[in-house]
């Protein structure tokens, strides 16, 4: 049975894709067969993150407009064999939570994760669409703004019934901790209101490494963060790679 995990954040710019690249890549290195399904419907990026944008032959907008099955538009990601794509459409789509849970259950034998990589925002959409999950996560950066997001969209899934969630706090500096936007990283989590599952340091390598779509360096401090979590995913202990105070 596979774990479908929905990657969220209330406001653009979190690096939720981020997030859910280094997430599907550090899994698919793991052993475990992972999917990501993004639905940036008109803004995808993770082909590009990927090294794969001109290998796209197919796309989510094919699976809802029933042209190809889901099984069929999923791309293959070549630097984690593990690792498998069915990227968000070049132009704007709609679709329903329905379609997304018929898409999951097609093909939910064939793996261990399907990672689904939210649009931004808070807005009816999404909250349907992440219900379906059996983990929500959510993204936020140590900005005020993307904060009070964070807290009010984990606030309405409390509302919804959707009391598995858990944070991520993302491109974490000291230049912010501290000395610009908060006094330490428990101030996030208590704002937020959501138990906190791994803490992201804003890593150049990994920028670099996305932009070009090459495989994220072994030094990359963010990829030993995205490689902890994965495994806490799975259910280990294992230490957070940046502390919270």
């Amino acid at each position: 049975m596979s774990k479908i995990i929905a990657v969220t954040s209330g406001k653009g710019g979190t690096g939720k894709s981020t997030v859910c690249a280094g997430l599907g890549y550090t899994l698919a290195k793991q052993g475990h067969r992972t999917l990501l399904i993004e639905l940036d419907f008109g803004l995808r990026c993770l082909d590009i993150m990927f090294g794969i944008e001109n290998e796209i032959k197919y796309d989510l907008g094919d699976v809802l407009n029933k042209r190809k099955s889901a099984l069929d538009a999923v791309a293959t990601v070549p630097m984690a064999t593990n690792l498998s794509l069915l990227c968000a459409p070049k132009t704007l789509t709609s679709v329903t939570a329905e379609q997304i849970v018929d898409i999951c259950r097609s093909v939910k034998k064939y793996f261990e994760y399907i990672i689904i990589d939210t649009g931004a925002g808070i807005n009816s959409h999404v909250f349907d669409i992440v219900q379906q999950a059996n983990l929500i996560l959510v993204v936020s950066t140590p900005d005020p703004v993307c904060i009070r997001d964070a807290s009010l969209m984990s606030d309405e899934f409390y509302n919804r019934g959707n009391k598995s969630q858990r944070l991520i706090i993302n491109k974490i500096s000291k230049k912010v901790i501290g000395e610009a936007l908060v006094n330490n990283l428990d101030e996030i989590i208590d704002k937020v209101g959501v138990q906190l599952i791994g803490v992201i340091p804003d890593d150049f390598k990994t920028t670099v490494a996305t932009g070009k779509g090459t495989p994220i360096p072994t030094d990359s401090s963010a990829l030993k963060a995205f490689d902890a979590i994965s495994k806490r995913l799975g259910g280990e202990f294992v230490p957070l790679t940046v502390k919270t105070s």
